[in-house]
């Protein structure tokens, strides 16, 4: 198995070495052509606008979507749960838009707000899930077809759409697999 991870900007490196210490293989992803060669995708946290703009500028936005639809796993962290969105609140920047979510950019706050907290997720396990905010975006509203995954404070953090995974906290900044294992288990399973 190998995995992808859009390595344009952000926390690319992070997600790799999560993924060694699973025993994953991973490719960095920065052309169209790479896409045939993996079995899943991260899109990581950073800065979504950038990220959106350098898909574009690299000729992948169209065929990254066009996999995505096609059912190719993806996991969006953070600025990728906004990618992922196919509405962003007040916003028109480029995006994949694939997934049946809307989100607010930077709903908890700026940087100075940033927070770490532990999460009840079931599907990964019994014991809570230590996550990182970090100028989080959030999930204002899902479609019937999104699976709703954890909260924090009745906002939605993390979810679920077919093959698409998506949370707004950074499971790549800390030392529990879970998160990473859930997203490998699922494309080892074909979602």
């Amino acid at each position: 198995m190998k995995i992808g991870v859009v390595a344009m900007q952000g926390a690319f490196r992070e997600h790799e070495q999560t993924l060694a210490r699973l025993g994953v293989e991973t490719l960095r992803i920065r052309r169209p052509e790479q896409l045939s060669q993996i079995d899943g995708i991260i899109i990581p946290g950073g800065e979504s606008t950038t990220i959106g703009k350098l898909l574009g500028d690299f000729n992948l936005m169209e065929p990254l979507r066009e996999r995505i639809l096609s059912g190719l796993p993806v996991f969006g962290t953070c600025a990728g749960m906004i990618l992922l969105a196919k509405e962003i609140e007040n916003s028109n920047q480029p995006r994949i838009g694939t997934m049946d979510i809307k989100v607010a950019r930077n709903a908890f706050g700026r940087q100075v707000d940033s927070f770490e907290v532990d999460l009840e997720i079931p599907e990964v396990g019994q014991e809570p899930v230590r996550a990182v905010f970090i100028r989080a975006p959030y999930i204002l509203e899902v479609k019937p077809n999104v699976q709703v995954l954890a909260k924090v404070d009745d906002k939605i953090v993390m979810a679920r759409q077919d093959n698409m995974l998506v949370s707004a906290f950074h499971p790549e900044l800390t030392d529990d697999l879970r998160i990473h294992r859930y997203f490998i288990e699922k494309v080892c399973k074909g979602l």
